[in-house]
């Protein structure tokens, strides 16, 4: 899927284009709102972005299990070579060093994406700071021209700043397209 990122100055814009999104047939899933004024969406019953779209956990969460996975096969390798459990260790006892190794690398790399801004959205980190409010529409292909026509024609003051991917690639840079 694709995500489209609109920037908007007030909460009655924001809360109009909520309006005709949801009666264009995207649902609260696929439509998410980032403000400072978190209060005010959740009083007009606006979908706030969730921990997991505003926080790094995700794509941190997946480099974390990759270190832990290649330290794993080294820890594993080297236990396995030295047996320490001795000849006749069940290979039960290498399967959970093997693994948790890697969901303790998998939980590191999550927390400390807890402590990051969502790659994806650290480049409108100034304009939501200003006050200004960062929407999310996630649409299929299909569904694109759709919304940028819908958007156009009824919510001009809604910059369409960017559109990337949902898809979360731990080892390649934010790739999106300027609107």
């Amino acid at each position: 899927m694709k995500r489209m990122y609109y920037l908007t100055g007030n909460l009655d814009s924001t809360e109009r284009i909520s309006n005709d999104i949801h009666q264009a047939g995207i649902t609260d899933w696929h439509f998410h709102v980032i403000s400072k004024d978190e209060a005010g969406l959740y009083r007009r019953h606006i979908h706030a972005a969730n921990l997991i779209q505003k926080h790094d956990i995700i794509r941190s969460g997946e480099r974390g299990a990759l270190m832990g996975f290649i330290i794993a096969l080294l820890v594993t390798g080297y236990v396995m070579a030295t047996e320490p459990f001795g000849a006749n260790a069940s290979g039960l006892i290498y399967v959970a060093i093997f693994g948790f190794i890697t969901l303790f690398g998998a939980w590191v790399g999550g927390l400390s994406g807890l402590a990051t801004e969502n790659h994806a959205i650290a480049q409108y980190h100034n304009e939501i700071d200003a006050g200004k409010y960062l929407i999310m529409i996630d649409v299929r292909s299909d569904q694109e021209e759709s919304v940028r026509t819908l958007m156009a024609a009824k919510h001009p003051e809604a910059q369409l700043m960017s559109v990337g991917s949902t898809f979360v690639n731990p080892f390649q840079p934010v790739k999106t397209t300027p609107a």
